[in-house]
């Protein structure tokens, strides 16, 4: 074991006999790890700071885009010509996302209400 992984592991466990980890937010609960397998290993550090930064690769900011327009769509009557502007911006990017090889799927049908769901909770 290093110096450091030693250091850390003393401070723990004397946190731990002092009960100052006791009564924590999630405790007993099982982790929450993402699935960074779909991202290449030398990505990984990377997308992992943009994501804590709040930061989203392009694509999908677009897909979180196309989930607003559509959820916007919804309230805005045909007649209105809104309407017809938010549904070209929506094309665009349902396009954009196809040529960047991801499945639009979640824009269309039960499984879009589900989608948006999960990406409004993140």
């Amino acid at each position: 074991m290093w110096l450091l992984d030693q250091w850390a592991e003393k401070h723990i466990l004397e946190a731990q006999r002092k009960g100052e980890l006791d009564g924590l937010a999630g405790e007993g609960k099982p982790l929450e790890l993402d699935d960074d397998s779909n991202v290449p290993a030398e990505l990984r550090a990377g997308y992992r700071l943009l994501k804590n930064a709040g930061y989203l690769p392009p694509e999908l900011q677009q897909r979180k885009e196309a989930l607003e327009l559509a959820d916007l769509l919804k309230g805005v009557a045909k007649t209105d010509p809104q309407h017809q502007l938010i549904e070209k911006r929506l094309a665009l990017l349902e396009l954009k996302l196809r040529q960047a090889g991801l499945n639009t799927d979640f824009l269309h049908g039960e499984y879009a209400g589900r989608f948006a769901n999960k990406m409004y909770q993140e």
